[in-house]
């Protein structure tokens, strides 16, 4: 039975309750992050906890957890369910009040809840093996402050659905002509040699592993620019990318029911897969020194 932690208390997830009157669910009034742990050891834990307090002060939640105290929280979190592979749920809302009401309440305790659920091993754990997956492009009608990471995820879970209503693994989507990022994931295209990936703005969510890989694009001299990306550039790309915390980077070899490039994992998302899982090993090596 998984445990999970919700307002000071670690409990079975099956016992874990909170009010109707609590704001996320009513107003979807929260923010959230995705935590991967591998072997029981956190991976980009700090740039999730940053995000996580950009996202906290954007909507104005007032939470004076330390980054030392999140870490402790989430450790033993993983500890209680075994260690092992798993991706940690975290989730802030505004908290339960008496009354429902659009307007911030004057004196509220915000909703601390997190849980676990394990990590199906990545694509690019075995570069050899991966098969790519489809994706399509949809216009993006998310609102307009995609940077933050809000719970009020029904436009995504909607555009996500279309995609696979259509037999697409992915959505990828077009906003003004241009590529912002997909329904939970960012986007990646490679040209004659070079790493494309969309400017970061409001309408794109600052993604971990994004910031991973442009990193390690630095660190190996592969070219690499951030551009305002069009969906012809796109379409017309060598090699297409997503990526995110737990499903890490996959290759898409099909866009809107044509091929990208021969229809196969490309060489650069090979080398970068290679690149990724060896930026792990070093990082809990040194964590473990």
């Amino acid at each position: 039975m998984s445990i999970a932690f919700l307002n000071g208390s670690f409990l079975p997830l099956e016992e874990a309750r909170i009010s109707p009157l609590d704001r996320g669910f009513l107003f979807a009034d929260g923010v959230y992050e995705v935590i991967p742990y591998y072997s029981g050891e956190p991976f980009g834990l700090e740039g999730h906890l940053i995000r996580l307090q950009r996202s906290l002060e954007a909507v104005r939640i007032p939470l004076s957890t330390t980054t030392a105290e999140w870490e402790a929280l989430l450790q033993q979190l993983v500890v209680k369910n075994g260690g092992g592979d798993l991706s940690v749920y975290l989730q802030i809302t505004r908290g339960a009040y008496e009354t429902r009401n659009h307007a911030f309440p004057d004196e509220i305790s915000p909703t601390i809840f997190a849980m676990v659920s394990p990590i199906t091993p990545p694509l690019a754990a075995d570069a050899t093996k991966a098969k790519g997956i489809t994706a399509m492009t949809i216009p993006d009608t998310r609102w307009s402050r995609c940077d933050i990471k809000s719970i009020a995820l029904l436009p995504n879970i909607l555009l996500k659905q279309q995609a696979a209503d259509s037999g697409a693994q992915e959505a990828i989507l077009v906003r003004d002509g241009h590529i912002t990022e997909c329904a939970a994931a960012n986007v990646f295209a490679v040209k004659n040699g070079t790493i494309y990936t969309p400017i970061k703005d409001d309408h794109i969510l600052g993604g971990i592993t994004r910031d991973i890989i442009i990193g390690l694009a630095q660190d190996h001299h592969m070219p690499l620019q951030e551009i305002a990306m069009t969906q012809e550039f796109l379409e017309q790309a060598d090699e297409v990318w997503i990526s995110s915390s737990t499903r890490e980077i996959l290759p898409v070899v099909e866009l809107n029911s044509r091929p990208v490039g021969n229809g196969e994992p490309g060489a650069l998302w090979q080398l970068m897969a290679e690149h990724y899982q060896a930026n792990k090993k070093r990082v809990f090596r040194e964590a473990n020194v």
